[in-house]
């Protein structure tokens, strides 16, 4: 599984870095960067979680 989000849809919440920071971390302006790869299994309940609370709909959990 692997994190996505929506550049457009996002509107800088930060949420997703407070609920998972061990793959999302915020930018300068408040915007998530994504760790590169694979969401490591023991992370994804809190994937999930934080996908459920954004705000902006903008974070995505999804199958490769």
């Amino acid at each position: 599984m692997k994190l996505s989000v929506d550049p457009i849809g996002c509107r800088a919440h930060g949420l997703c870095a407070d609920l998972l920071p061990e793959s999302v971390r915020l930018d300068e302006w408040g915007y998530p960067v994504l760790a590169p790869g694979e969401l490591p299994p023991e992370l994804l309940a809190d994937a999930r979680r934080a996908v459920a609370a954004c705000p902006a709909l903008a974070l995505r959990l999804r199958k490769d």
